[in-house]
């Protein structure tokens, strides 16, 4: 009796310490959406590093042939008023060379009629949309198209656009106004587009 005794007090031991070391398992609830405090304060946008390896290579710069891209007129973001709708069929894209956020003399004649345009009138405010192809990584291109449509709005800051009336934003290769995988796909993804803002 002694004997099986020894044996049957470790294993019922252990089985205590086996049963009860596995706590249960509550269950997880979702979480909730929390309203925003009123003191919260907005934060800034946060920039997207670029690959240091990029910023050091120097940029391939092919001339585009004006044969290769044809300029198309920019749709209106919404339906607004009829000078709103006149302007953003009235301005022209612009497109740039691969890996360069630099304008051509092609884009710098387009952002000049276009400023001649936006002159005529005073009251539209415009959205500079950024694009780019889609090779590279995310965050390079969401950079390029970003830094992309900063140049064209400080071109047209400089011939006299109120800065007020301009906005920038970056969509990196999330728009591509072509789908395709050729160099001439390619080529007019790499462009800025001009939309009414609200």
């Amino acid at each position: 009796m002694k004997k099986s005794l020894k044996r049957l007090v470790p294993v019922l031991c252990t089985g205590v310490f086996i049963v009860s070391g596995c706590a249960k398992q509550q269950a997880v609830k979702a979480d909730q959406a929390v309203a925003p405090s009123a003191t919260a304060q907005p934060s800034a946008p946060v920039q997207p590093q670029q690959p240091a390896a990029s910023q050091q290579a120097s940029p391939s710069t092919t001339a585009l042939s004006a044969s290769s891209i044809k300029a198309e007129p920019v749709q209106p973001a919404a339906a607004g008023s009829q000078q709103g709708a006149a302007a953003a069929d009235a301005l022209e894209k612009i497109y740039f060379d691969f890996d360069s956020d630099l304008l051509s003399d092609a884009a710098r004649k387009t952002l000049t009629d276009n400023f001649v345009k936006l002159k005529a009138m005073p009251n539209v405010k415009i959205r500079v949309e950024g694009n780019c192809d889609e090779r590279g990584s995310d965050e390079y291109n969401l950079a390029l198209s970003e830094r992309r449509a900063q140049a064209a709005v400080k071109y047209l800051t400089a011939l006299g656009v109120p800065a007020s009336r301009l906005s920038a934003i970056g969509y990196g290769e999330e728009k591509p106004a072509d789908s395709g995988h050729s160099d001439d796909a390619w080529a007019r993804n790499r462009r800025d587009e001009f939309n009414i803002s609200k």
